[in-house]
This record gives C-alpha cells, sequence and structure tokens, in this order.
C-alpha cells in the first residue's frame, strides 16, 4: 500500500508549546498553550490535521460525563484524528507520512489482548476519555503500533475518518455476514451509514438503511443506499406474537441507541438471524421480547469500539467507501467550543472535524 507523504516544506517544524482545546466542565471549553508532548520509546508525534467529533464528545462537553465516565479534571476531547509524522519516524514511516491513528490503546499483556480483543482490554486507555487527553491540540504522541500509514489516494483530512469506519468493520465482522445477506441498519447517522457501506462492500446482498429524521434518510438516499422511515418498521402489535418472517432480513445493526428501534429491527428480522447492537443504548432495554427471541432462535451479538484487524482493515476500504460526502462542517482549533455546539444542536450535521492547523 503506498504511502501519503506530505512535503517537507508542509511539515511544521514542532515547537516547544502547541494550542489545545481543554474541557473544563459542561460546555467550557478553552483553548490553552501546552507543552508538545514529547514522545517516548516506540512512539511518534504526529502533527493533527483533523479531528472528528463523536457522540461522546458530546456527552462530555454537554454533561461532563458519559456513561460512568466522568470529567474529574480538564482534559482534551477527541477520539477520531489524522495527521502528518513530524517527529521518531521510522523506515516504513518516515516523516511527512499522512496516517489515521488508533485512539484505544491496550495493555497488551492481558489475556483479552493476546487472543486479539484489545477492545475489552480493563486497563486499556482512549484519548479524549477522561483523564487521558485527546488529540483536539496541534500535536499528540502515539504508539507506533496505533499509527496507521493512508493510502497516497486518501486526503489526509478524510483520515480522521477511519476510526469512525473500523467501528462499522467491526460491527460487520461480528454479524458474520455471508455473501448475498439482507441486512437491515437503524439509526442513518454516521456510523450508520458507514455500516451500510461495509455491509455492502463485503458482498450483502440488499442493504436497508431506516431512521425517523428525513434529512437522514435523504442524506444515506444520496450515497445511494436504501432508505426508509423508521416508523414504518414498528410491528403490528396484533403479530407480536407471531412467528418471524422467512423473508425477514438475516442481520440489523441497531446505530441509533433508541430501545423501540432495536425492537422493530429485531421484530423484522427472520428465524434464526442476528441483531447486533452498535449504537450506545440511552437507558436501559427493558423491552427485549427475549422469549419471542429465543422462539426464533434470534442471535442478539454487541458490538464495542474494533479488535484485532479492524483499523487495517477500515484503511483498505477507504477508497471503496464514500467518507467525503460525511463531512458537512470543518472548524479551526481556536473554534473548537462553536464545533462541538454545532455538532450537538444542529440535527443536520453528519461529521463535523476540528483542524487543528487551519487558520481562523
Amino acid at each position: 500500500m503506498a504511502q501519503s507523504v506530505e512535503s517537507a516544506q508542509s511539515v511544521e517544524p514542532v515547537e516547544s508549546m502547541h494550542r489545545a482545546a481543554v474541557l473544563h466542565g459542561p460546555k467550557d471549553v478553552r483553548v490553552e498553550d501546552r507543552p508538545v508532548p514529547e514522545p517516548g520509546p516506540g512512539q511518534v508525534l504526529v502533527a493533527v490535521r483533523a479531528v472528528g467529533l463523536c457522540g461522546s464528545d458530546l456527552h462530555y462537553y454537554a454533561h461532563g460525563e458519559n456513561g460512568p465516565n466522568v470529567l474529574r479534571q480538564p482534559t482534551v476531547l477527541g477520539h477520531e484524528p489524522a495527521g502528518v509524522v513530524v517527529g521518531h519516524g521510522a523506515d516504513d514511516l518516515p516523516h511527512g507520512t499522512a496516517v489515521a491513528i488508533e485512539p484505544a490503546h491496550p495493555c497488551g499483556t492481558c489475556a483479552l489482548c493476546r487472543a486479539g480483543r484489545y477492545n475489552l482490554c480493563p486497563e486499556g486507555t482512549c484519548f479524549g476519555s477522561p483523564p487521558t487527553d485527546g488529540a483536539l491540540a496541534a500535536y499528540v504522541c502515539v504508539p507506533r503500533d496505533f499509527v496507521h500509514p493512508l493510502p497516497a489516494s486518501t486526503d489526509v483530512r478524510l483520515g480522521a475518518l477511519i476510526e469512525p469506519l473500523a467501528v462499522a468493520v467491526h460491527a460487520v465482522r461480528r454479524a458474520a455476514l455471508a455473501p448475498g445477506h439482507r441486512v437491515l441498519v437503524t439509526g442513518a447517522g454516521p456510523i450508520g451509514v458507514l455500516v451500510a457501506q461495509v455491509a455492502a462492500a463485503v458482498g450483502a446482498g440488499s442493504v436497508t438503511v431506516s431512521d425517523v429524521a428525513a434529512e437522514r434518510r435523504e442524506f444515506a438516499a444520496r450515497l445511494g443506499l436504501h432508505a426508509v422511515d423508521a416508523a414504518g418498521l414498528a410491528p403490528d402489535p396484533g403479530r407480536s406474537h407471531a412467528l418471524a418472517s422467512p423473508d425477514g432480513y438475516d442481520a440489523v445493526f441497531d446505530c441509533s441507541g433508541v430501545g423501540p428501534a432495536l425492537v422493530s429491527g429485531i421484530r423484522a428480522l427472520r428465524p434464526g438471524g442476528t441483531a447486533v447492537v452498535v449504537g450506545n443504548p440511552s437507558r436501559p432495554l427493558t423491552e427485549l421480547p427475549l422469549a419471542w427471541m429465543q422462539r426464533q432462535e434470534l442471535s442478539l451479538v454487541t458490538s464495542f469500539r474494533y479488535g484485532a484487524g479492524d483499523f487495517a482493515a477500515a484503511v483498505a476500504l477507504a477508497g471503496r467507501v464514500r467518507l467525503a460526502e460525511l463531512v458537512t462542517s470543518a472548524f479551526p482549533l481556536d473554534r473548537a467550543a462553536e464545533a462541538l455546539e454545532v455538532a450537538l444542536t444542529d440535527p443536520s450535521q453528519m461529521k463535523v472535524l476540528v483542524e487543528p492547523a487551519r487558520e481562523v
């Protein structure tokens, strides 16, 4: 795979201080000067070109917490970065190489890590998950094994979408899709449309995306996906105990995090089908029809981040899925608070980027 390398003139010299957007509390983001991190053994220094904003960033920004994780000290957000290597390069990773950054770093020694399931490592850390600083900054240090060179054909800015694409790759692998399978994706946000595209890329016979928001359905349709109104998936109350239809979907991926959407997707499965929980549920799901699912021998699996090989697969898929259209807004680092507010409040946005190297 060819590596994308920026010219020497475009790789800025590393200064002693750099700028970072630091979250001090709910909706309290301050752009501050901080010392440039120094790469240690086995690390590389990356000049950050773009960072995608994710739902977890928005939870921290709006509430100071994301599920059980609570902001207890000022922390830099951002875990979807891409940039350019500027320090401690290697023979296969020269200075100027454009890279996507895998932000979740496991211990590497526990049984789960050794089995390749390092996304489940109990000692792991992740960029932008307090107290670990993230990538809304000019520079970050990254372990060499978690820096992935981008193909020469991939814009370094779009490297910020490799992380959510890796989430989609992992989810599709969890479903064990086979060529020709019929797939339903509930939720047409960034992860949903990426899951749909990955499912199509691995040979799904048909892919349908559902959402309650017309603008999201229209966006999915512009990407060439078959989009339907989620309201049409609601099961007929009179058939709530009927057997699943043999003409149902082979797999459903819930990317909405909304309980009723997951239940509707499960009801749309064929007997023996598989439901994959991808979106982060906003509250405990007590309404699952478990007895009915058992009668149909349906499989319910969950998907969390990405494991061994998923990031590399996402890089390889970058040229086969439509990434550029997902970027709906971009802001310089000094306007990081505005970027977070737009991503939080504007439902027309798909993926909002912060670009630390971009001038105001």
